[in-house]
């Protein structure tokens, strides 16, 4: 009896997706990109933030926007929303990779892999989703031109910082789509492995972030984040930022949710959790696009006769901010779809990275200091912006290479440089929208429309 065989999957060969790239342009020609005109019904960008936020700790807002008032470029980091409203509106090619959702600089750095190498990549998966390639594009261009103005950066240096970026995704992209499939996925950033055209700044900026990553442990953080009590470690307090839960029905919450995660993890997560003991938990407040949300840290402990900790970050996972313009995720828990879409994007994820569901809110769970590094952009002198920025463009041409199809879009970016200079243009002009919009938002703030905690 002859077994049937499942369809084969043809996608032409590389030499034709590269030639359907190409024709993309009479359609859509790379110049487009530059364009930036906000739509005639554009929605009022605090009331966008306002709507959306509902979804979020009415209590932690103040904090929340308190943090994205500090500047245009953390408003940006705070305000996903509010681009993704305006990405519908921007023309898109048609080809489709698993995107980051919130690929601003600040969401790429250094972290360790469960083989203890380190490595360069995204890290930070809340808006991941399916949808139109530029839109990770634009929004890292916009984040580097917003944080060059905030250092005092000259016109001419942001637009070399943003061409840079750019190239090195074009010229990373083309030769991925020269690459095997497996030997994509397989492709790892650190000091070695950046294309040759790369190297030299961006080389040096990753190495700065490796040699900082090192110290960032588990062990290392015990002293900042925890004390002896009693003959037990118990996290510190940081009243607002760190606080223990309160209502115990919120304590033994966090257990349950405890539970269910551990049936997310693969056989090899859920034995090495095995060996550690359930000591302590805490609500922390973290980063800027993430307050509001409810965010807990635990502690567990393993041997007794030695310092052996581990602390996890639970996340409450919202909806993406992509789904009303790029579609639903195909995942019914929005914790599943973050974990789904950083496997697909990272080279290697945390091994404990998993998600959980308590009521009606989605979580996911990962460790919560893995040697985790990001850009310090307030002390970025010119050319660390500019190897930065490379840096990131070429980490964002190896994630759309895993999760779409490289020939396909190399093809459309070809080997001139119209489309850097088309998004150097978007990037300026969507800056001076974001510092618009930031205004507005801080006389929201000032009219009493907003609350917010400034310095917290």
């Amino acid at each position: 009896m002859t077994r049937a065989r499942p369809p084969a999957q043809d996608f032409g060969s590389r030499a034709e997706r590269f030639a359907a790239g190409k024709m993309l342009r009479r359609r859509l020609p790379r110049s487009s990109h530059a364009i930036w005109a906000p739509a005639s019904d554009r929605p009022d960008p605090v009331e966008l933030l306002q709507r959306y936020d509902r979804l979020r700790r009415a209590d932690l807002l103040p904090i929340r926007y308190g943090r994205m008032s500090l500047s245009p470029f953390a408003f940006l980091r705070g305000s996903a929303v509010v681009m993704a409203n305006d990405f519908a509106t921007t023309p898109v090619t048609g080809p489709r990779v698993q995107l980051c959702g919130d690929a601003h600089m600040n969401n790429f750095g250094v972290f360790a892999t469960p083989e203890r190498d380190l490595v360069f990549d995204l890290d930070d998966f809340d808006e991941t989703l399916p949808g139109p390639w530029e839109w990770d594009v634009k929004r890292l261009a916009t984040s580097l031109v917003l944080a060059g103005r905030q250092n005092r950066f000259s016109r001419d240096l942001l637009c070399e910082t943003t061409r840079a970026t750019v190239r090195a995704y074009r010229r990373s992209l083309a030769i991925y789509a020269r690459m095997r499939y497996l030997t994509i996925w397989y492709s790892h950033l650190d000091r070695k492995s950046l294309p040759m055209d790369l190297r030299r700044r961006a080389r040096k900026q990753i190495g700065r972030m490796l040699d900082r990553a090192v110290g960032r442990t588990e062990f290392n953080a015990v002293p900042r984040v925890a004390k002896p009590v009693r003959g037990e470690y118990r996290i510190r307090e940081e009243p607002p930022l760190i606080v223990h839960y309160k209502d115990r029905a919120d304590a033994e919450g966090a257990v349950r949710l405890y539970e269910n995660y551990l049936a997310t993890l693969p056989a090899s997560g859920r034995m090495l959790l095995e060996h550690y003991r359930w000591v302590d938990v805490a609500q922390k407040v973290v980063g800027v696009g993430s307050v509001g949300t409810n965010c807990s840290v635990l502690l567990l402990m393993g041997d007794r006769d030695i310092l052996d900790p581990l602390f996890l970050q639970v996340k409450q996972a919202l909806p993406s901010v992509l789904e009303p313009y790029a579609g639903a995720s195909v995942h019914s828990s929005h914790g599943q779809r973050v974990v789904a879409g950083q496997h697909l994007i990272q080279e290697a994820s945390d091994e404990l990275l998993g998600w959980s569901t308590l009521g009606s809110n989605d979580y996911y769970v990962r460790q919560l200091r893995d040697m985790r590094v990001s850009f310090a952009v307030a002390t970025a002198g010119r050319k660390a912006m500019i190897g930065k920025g490379e840096a990131c463009g070429a980490a964002l041409a190896r994630a759309h290479a895993r999760t779409g199809d490289p020939a396909l879009i190399s093809g459309y970016l070809g080997e001139g440089t119209g489309f850097d200079e088309a998004i150097t243009a978007f990037a300026e002009a969507y800056a001076d929208q974001t510092e618009q919009d930031y205004a507005e938002f801080v006389r929201a703030i000032k009219s009493g429309r907003l609350g917010a905690e400034v310095g917290v």
